[in-house]
């Protein structure tokens, strides 16, 4: 019975450590695709002065 427990918080953990790392390289692809706009609509007024 209590190796079924822990089997069972041992999976628990692994899909909340999949859930956390997945969203924390969505949030990162995210802030990254931002950047690359904000940088290229700047290169894009720097020309036009």
């Amino acid at each position: 019975m209590a190796e079924s427990t822990y089997l069972t918080i041992l999976s628990m953990l692994a899909v909340g450590l999949l859930i956390a790392v997945t969203g924390g390289v969505a949030y990162l692809t995210t802030v990254e695709w931002r950047d690359r706009r904000r940088i290229e609509r700047e290169n894009r007024e720097n020309r036009k002065r």
